[in-house]
């Protein structure tokens, strides 16, 4: 049951009291801590073109990625975990129950959502989720589960974030709202970072609005957001400054990180060809440092594991 906001009063300079809700207070000190955009906000750019502002009218799985986001965000963020049951290893990992285990808003509207509809519903697994929150249902009972315009409403939000501006353009036979890139420097920063995590030997992350020091799980998030990338069909334009060669072996490279950190616990092989040998090791002194986030991380295992039998990745 939803209980009304708490109200809360402080006192201002001229003695009277102003109202505030308690939740913007803890709302914006998480947006201080997280980076300026979510995982679905950095997916969704990569796909959308620079000047024309609008996704390939033909990748078809970038709609069930980004709800794998969602998934993926709300463990990162803490907000859920998978079920702590020792009987959930009889399981695929796919197939084994999350929970939430806060239920703090985020302050951004989709995650949210997301989070209210596991709050109130029963427990189910993080491909059932994922199956649902995409509309991918055949069960009557479960079509309000569907996250609905995810695509306008995630670009609204990067419009509003200074990223994106919204025009009108003219396609034959009707008008379509279209975002164009204003901030390139952000998109520039995320293609960087992909290229740094595919190709380099060694790989650095520096620091960034997008990518604070401070922020637990910089490797193990970029990973992810790597794969999410991949399986929504748009990692080919973060390469596209790459040579052929080098681009075949960035994503030779995406599918052995795949393969690593689908299963749980994570693969700890480093790679035979060299590229990203120190992020074994990067990502073991993340887990080291968060040892009671495990349950967290195994749901992100689980939703790299769903991206592994999307049709594109076969």
């Amino acid at each position: 049951m939803d209980t009304a906001p708490e109200t809360s009063y402080e006192a201002s300079e001229n003695g009277h009291k102003i109202a505030y809700d308690p939740r913007d207070i803890s709302e914006s000190a998480e947006r201080s801590k997280q980076p300026k955009l979510t995982m679905m906000e950095e997916v969704l750019l990569l796909g959308l073109k620079d000047k024309q502002g609008y996704l390939s009218f033909w990748n078809d799985n970038i709609s069930y990625a980004l709800r794998g986001c969602i998934v993926l965000e709300l463990a990162f963020r803490g907000r859920i975990s998978m079920e702590k049951d020792a009987s959930r290893r009889r399981f695929p990992l796919a197939d084994r129950n999350i929970e939430v285990i806060d239920d703090t808003l985020t302050g951004e509207v989709l995650l949210d959502e997301a989070l209210k509809l596991m709050k109130q519903n029963e427990k189910m697994s993080v491909s059932s989720w994922i199956d649902l929150m995409s509309g991918e249902t055949w069960n009557l009972m479960k079509i309000g589960y569907q996250l609905k315009q995810v695509r306008e409403r995630l670009a609204k939000g990067l419009v509003d974030k200074g990223i994106l501006r919204t025009e009108k353009r003219n396609f034959l036979l009707f008008d379509m709202a279209t975002h164009p890139v204003t901030d390139s420097g952000a998109k520039e920063e995320i293609r960087r970072r992909v290229r740094n995590i595919l190709t380099q030997r060694t790989v650095v992350l520096n620091s960034s609005q997008f990518l604070p020091e401070s922020l637990d799980f910089r490797y193990l998030r970029t990973i992810a957001m790597v794969c999410a990338a991949y399986a929504a069909n748009v990692l080919e334009n973060a390469l596209s400054t790459l040579g052929h060669e080098a681009r075949e072996r960035a994503f030779a490279q995406t599918d052995e990180l795949l393969a690593d950190y689908s299963q749980w616990p994570f693969g700890k092989k480093a790679t035979g060809n060299g590229i990203g040998a120190n992020l074994p090791q990067a990502v073991a002194e993340e887990i080291n440092k968060n040892k009671d986030k495990e349950l967290q991380l195994e749901v992100v295992a689980a939703c790299l594991n769903v991206f592994t039998r999307l049709d594109s990745l076969l």
